[in-house]
C-alpha cells in the first residue's frame, strides 16, 4: 500500500473543497470587515499584509491548476503598473500543496506584483475562499471593499473602477 504524503493530501484535499465550493470556514470575510492579515513566504521573502498598511491592496488568491487565474495574471500586471504610483499594492497569494507547481506556472506566466505561497491553505480558509481566483480589493484601512471571485474580462473595468474609487478616498 503507498501511503501518499500528509502535505500532499492536505493540499489536495485543500484544492477539492475549493473547486466544490465548500466553505472552508463558517462565513467569508465580509465587506467592512478588517481584512485577516497573514505573514507567508514570498519570492523575494516574508510577506505581510502589515507591511503595506495604509495602502490600497488587490488580493487574489491562485492555484498552478486554476484556467481562469492564467487569464488574471497579464491584467494583474497591468494593474499594477498602471497604479503602483498612487498606492495600490497587488499580492498574490498561491495554494498549491507543492511550491514547484506555483513555480512551473509562474516560469509561463510572469507576476510584475508580490507573490506569496501559502501550500497548507490557512490563509485563503481565513477568507473564506471558495473558488479559484477569488480577490480582495482591500482600503487604506485594512478593511475590505469587495470579493470577487472567478475572473471574467468583461468585469474587468467595474473592477478597475473600484480599485480607483479606493485610491482617491482619504484615509
Amino acid at each position: 500500500m503507498i501511503i501518499p504524503d500528509r502535505k500532499i493530501m492536505r493540499g489536495f484535499l485543500l484544492a477539492v473543497l475549493l473547486c466544490a465550493g465548500l466553505p472552508l470556514r463558517a462565513s467569508a470575510v465580509d465587506t467592512g470587515e478588517k481584512a485577516p492579515g497573514f505573514e507567508l513566504q514570498g519570492q523575494q521573502g516574508v510577506v505581510r499584509l502589515s507591511d503595506v498598511a495604509g495602502s490600497v491592496v488587490y488580493v487574489d488568491f491562485w492555484a498552478s491548476w486554476c484556467g481562469p487565474c492564467r487569464q488574471s495574471f497579464p491584467w494583474m500586471n497591468q494593474l499594477q503598473e498602471k497604479y503602483r504610483a498612487k498606492g495600490l499594492k497587488v499580492i498574490a497569494v498561491n495554494v498549491d500543496a507543492r511550491t514547484e507547481d506555483a513555480k512551473k506556472f509562474l516560469a509561463q506566466n510572469p507576476a510584475a506584483f508580490t507573490i506569496a505561497f501559502d501550500p497548507k491553505g490557512a490563509t485563503p480558509a481565513g477568507y473564506g475562499v471558495k473558488g479559484m481566483p477569488t480577490s480582495f480589493l482591500v482600503g487604506k484601512d485594512g478593511k475590505v471593499i469587495f470579493r470577487h471571485q472567478g475572473f471574467n474580462p468583461a468585469e474587468k473595468e467595474k473592477i478597475e473602477n473600484e480599485i480607483k474609487s479606493a485610491l482617491e478616498a482619504r484615509k
